[in-house]
C-alpha cells in the first residue's frame, strides 16, 4: 500500500456528475471528429467492428482497473498499483510513460486549438491563443479541483450535444430518403451495397486498427480522477460500465449514420464527416459550429492532460519517482507545482507553431509513439490485476467489481493488444513509432536503475 508520506490527501472535490462526464470526454477523443474521415476511408464500413472490438477490449481493461483500484484506499491511481503489485520499477515505468503520453498530446492540442482559433481569427498570432490557453488551465486547476471538475463537464456536454445532433440529423435524412447533390440516396443499405461491410479487405480492415486506437486514448481518465471524488466505490464501477453504451452510441451511431447518408467511398482524411453531414442538411454555418466542437475537444484534452499530468507526478514525488520537491499540496489541496511543471511542459507547443512545414509530419509520429505507449500503460494494468489475482486472492474474492471474465478475458485482452502494435508495423507512418517507443522504455529501466534503485539504497544505507 502507497501512501502520502507526509499526511497530506488530495481533495474528494469530483462528484459523481463530474466523474461521469470526465469518463465519456475521456472515451470520445477528437479524433472522432476530425479523424473519422480518415479511418472510413481506409476500413470502409469496417470501421464499425473497428471501433467495437478495441471499445469492447478496452472495457475489460476499465474494469481490471476499477477492481484493483477499488480493493486498495491507498492506491491514487494505477501507476501506484502496478508498483505495488508487479514490482516499483514497473510503478515507475506506467507513471512517467503516462505523463509523457499526456504531454505529447497536451501539446499536440495547443497547436490544434491554435489551428482553430486562426479559423475566425486569420490576424491573429497562433501564440496568443497558445499561451493564454495554457495559462487559464494552469489558474483554472489551481483554484481547486472541482473547476477542473466543472471545465470537463460542459467540454464532455458540448461533444454529446454535438454527436446526437449528428445522429438524429442522419436518421431523418434516412428516414426521408434524402437525395444528395451527388445522386446518391440516403439509406441503410449503403452500408453493405458499394464492395460490401469489408470494400477494402482484410489489410483495411487492419489498418482501420492503426487510425482508431488514438482515438480511445484518454478512456483510463476516470482512474487517475478516482483519489478526487466524494465516493469512488459508487461513481467508479457507475462510470466504466456505461462505456460499452457510449462506446456504441457515439462511435457506432455515429459511424452508422454518416455512411448511410453519404457512402463511404467519398470520404476524405482532409475533411470532417460531421462537417459534410450538417451541411447536407442545409444547416448554416456547418463549419463554424464543427469546428467550435472540436475546439472545445481540444481543450478538453489539453485540460485532461494538465490534470492527470500533475496527480501522476505528485504520486511519484512521493514514492521517491520524482523529485520530492513536487510532493507537495497547495492550501486548495491541489499539486501546485506538479500543475506548474505540467504547464511549463506544454511550451514547446508554442515555438513548434512556428517550426515550419514538418510539424504535421513530426506530430503524426509523435502521436504514434504515445499510441504505443498508451497499449504500455493499458497492457500493464491488465498484468497488475493478473498480478492482483494471484497476490491477493481473498481481495479478488470479497470484491464487489469483479472483472467479468477474469483472468481469461485478461489474457485475451494482452494478445488483442500484442497484435494492434503488430498492425501498427504495416503502415509506414507508424511503423517510425514501433522504433522510437523501445528507446523511450530504455531510458526508463535506466533512469530507474541508475538513479531512483540506487537513491533509495543511499536512504537505507
Amino acid at each position: 500500500m502507497q501512501h502520502d508520506d507526509h499526511g497530506e490527501h488530495l481533495s474528494r472535490g469530483l462528484s459523481n456528475r463530474h466523474i461521469q462526464l470526465i469518463a465519456i470526454g475521456g472515451a470520445i477523443g477528437t479524433g472522432l471528429f476530425l479523424g473519422s474521415g480518415k479511418t472510413i476511408s481506409v476500413a470502409g464500413p469496417s470501421v464499425i467492428f473497428v471501433y467495437m472490438i478495441i471499445g469492447f477490449m478496452l472495457f475489460f481493461v476499465m474494469r481490471a482497473m476499477g477492481e484493483v483500484l477499488l480493493s486498495n484506499s491507498g492506491y491514487r491511481n494505477f501507476a501506484d498499483f502496478a508498483g505495488d503489485l508487479i514490482g516499483p520499477w514497473a510503478g515507475f515505468m506506467v507513471g512517467w510513460t503516462y505523463w509523457f503520453c499526456w504531454i505529447i498530446i497536451g501539446i499536440a492540442d495547443i497547436i490544434a486549438i491554435s489551428g482553430y482559433v486562426a479559423v475566425w481569427a486569420p490576424d491573429l498570432p497562433l501564440w496568443i491563443p497558445a499561451l493564454l490557453t495554457i495559462a487559464l488551465f494552469l489558474v483554472l486547476n489551481l483554484v481547486a479541483v472541482r473547476l477542473f471538475g466543472e471545465l470537463e463537464f460542459w467540454f464532455a456536454l458540448i461533444k454529446v450535444v454535438a454527436i446526437i445532433a449528428l445522429v438524429v440529423t442522419g436518421v431523418v435524412l434516412i428516414a426521408i430518403a434524402f437525395k444528395s447533390p451527388n445522386g446518391d440516396t440516403a439509406s441503410l443499405a449503403n452500408l453493405w451495397n458499394d464492395g460490401g461491410m469489408f470494400p477494402k479487405g482484410f489489410m483495411g480492415f487492419i489498418g482501420g486498427f492503426q487510425i482508431a486506437i488514438f482515438a480511445f486514448q484518454g478512456i483510463e481518465l476516470a482512474g487517475t480522477a478516482a483519489a478526487e471524488t466524494k465516493a469512488p466505490e459508487k461513481t467508479l464501477p457507475k462510470a466504466i460500465n456505461s462505456i460499452p453504451i457510449r462506446v456504441l452510441l457515439f462511435y457506432v451511431c455515429s459511424l452508422i449514420v454518416i455512411m448511410a447518408v453519404t457512402p463511404w467511398h467519398y470520404a476524405s482524411a482532409d475533411k470532417s464527416p460531421f462537417v459534410e453531414m450538417f451541411a447536407l442538411a442545409g444547416l448554416v454555418g456547418a463549419a463554424g459550429m464543427v469546428n467550435f466542437v472540436v475546439l472545445t475537444s481540444a481543450a478538453s484534452s489539453a485540460n485532461s492532460g494538465i490534470f492527470s499530468t500533475s496527480r501522476i507526478m505528485y504520486g511519484m514525488a512521493g514514492d521517491g519517482e520524482a523529485p520530492p520537491v513536487f510532493n507537495k499540496l497547495s492550501k486548495s489541496k491541489v499539486p501546485a507545482r506538479a500543475l506548474l511543471l505540467s504547464c511549463i511542459c506544454l511550451l514547446p507547443g508554442v515555438v513548434l507553431l512556428y517550426a515550419g512545414d514538418s510539424v504535421g509530419q513530426a506530430f503524426t509520429l509523435v502521436t504514434s509513439i504515445s499510441a504505443i505507449l498508451f497499449i504500455t500503460v493499458w497492457g500493464f494494468i491488465v498484468v497488475a490485476y493478473l498480478a492482483y489475482r494471484k497476490k491477493h486472492p481473498e481481495l479478488h474474492r470479497n470484491s464487489t467489481f469483479k472483472m467479468p471474465g477474469g483472468k481469461v478475458m485478461a489474457w485475451v485482452v494482452l494478445v488483442f493488444f500484442a497484435l494492434v502494435i503488430i498492425a501498427l508495423g504495416f503502415a509506414e507512418d507508424t511503423r517510425i513509432a514501433l522504433y522510437a517507443a523501445p528507446i523511450w522504455y530504455l531510458l526508463m529501466i535506466a533512469a530507474y536503475f541508475g538513479l531512483v534503485r540506487r537513491g533509495r539504497r543511499k536512504v537505507a544505507a
